[in-house]
């Protein structure tokens, strides 16, 4: 197993007892905390790598080095289930997804449901927990935490170390075009502590995902994958496009044209919000973020062709 993290104090502790006296190995890739996580994942017996932080960090590198270390302690390992700090991996996750794996030889990776630990206590962290509630079956990509295949890894050659966000499925655009599947089951997998609360947050974490969708239709957004490109698609017309038809429109027809064109904008929330398969007031609060998300999703593709343009690396976006 392996776990990344930093500063993430009691969630690691729980995230570590989780899954120590389950897996073979435990390795924890630390970012560069000063919450005394690495002398509390040493004190359970953990193995830590430690990352050298004068190189850019991202949750790519940190995985792919966990791996790593891993594979150089226990190199039969032939299964490994990553974990994010802020996870705590449910009881009998792993006995179900090993199953899954043994009895499916095609299949690179396997998830299950993670939920967020606190649904109740913000809209932010509702908004989590219905966002990965996704279906189940053959699907076309995992999050940071599931149960992968060593073989399909290393002969994808791992994720891509200078991803920022949206590692995950960029990983299994590569695994499928190898010829693995990716599965999610119906089974509860983990519990995530996302602590989110204040809009600034939800703002910095859309952006991020606006971030991946836009290197993610750069990297495989060729048919017949078109990867994120419909998701960006989305973000250019919802926070660009239409915005701009609405000060053409009141500046070449008047403000009644104008209006006409923002209501779109409430009719795109109430198709959304009749379309949803939960409460009426999940479905409302789950449509209006995703269209004002859009927004945020925009800033973030623009900080991508920014960096892309400039040839730099781009930071992490990170909401807490």
């Amino acid at each position: 197993m392996v776990a990344i993290g930093r500063n993430e104090g009691e969630r690691l502790r729980r995230c570590l007892e989780s899954v120590r006296q389950q897996a073979a190995a435990v390795v924890y890739v630390d970012s560069g905390s000063t919450d005394g996580s690495v002398a509390m994942a040493q004190s359970l017996g953990v193995i830590v790598v430690s990352l050298d932080m004068r190189q850019p960090f991202t949750a790519a590198r940190a995985r792919n080095e966990g791996l790593a270390r891993l594979l150089a302690l226990a190199p039969q390992v032939n299964r490994v289930q990553f974990v994010d700090g802020d996870c705590e991996v449910v009881a009998g996750w792993l006995p179900a997804a090993l199953a899954f794996l043994q009895a499916q030889p095609a299949v690179g990776v396997v998830c299950g449901r993670r939920r967020e630990r606190h649904p109740q206590a913000s809209i932010y962290n509702l908004m989590c927990d219905l966002e990965w509630d996704g279906p189940k079956g053959e699907v076309k990509a995992c999050g940071g935490d599931a149960l992968f295949r060593v073989a399909a890894l290393t002969q994808v050659g791992g994720y891509r170390p200078d991803l920022i966000a949206g590692e995950e499925p960029e990983l299994c655009v590569r695994l499928r075009a190898a010829g693995w599947t990716v599965w999610r089951l119906d089974e509860e997998m983990t519990l995530h502590d996302a602590a989110m609360h204040r809009l600034g947050q939800w703002w910095s974490r859309s952006k991020r995902c606006g971030y991946a969708y836009a290197q993610g239709a750069h990297l495989h957004g060729a048919p017949p994958e078109r990867h994120k490109v419909a998701e960006a698609r989305r973000g250019w017309v919802w926070g660009a496009a239409l915005p701009l038809a609405i000060m053409a429109t009141a500046a070449l027809a008047g403000s009644g044209p104008a209006l006409a064109l923002g209501a779109l904008y409430p009719l795109q929330v109430a198709r959304l919000a009749l379309k949803g398969r939960r409460s009426r007031r999940e479905n409302w609060l789950l449509a209006g973020f995703t269209v004002v998300g859009k927004f945020a999703e925009l800033s973030g593709q623009l900080r991508f062709h920014r960096d892309r343009l400039r040839q730099r690396s781009s930071g992490l976006i990170e909401y807490k």
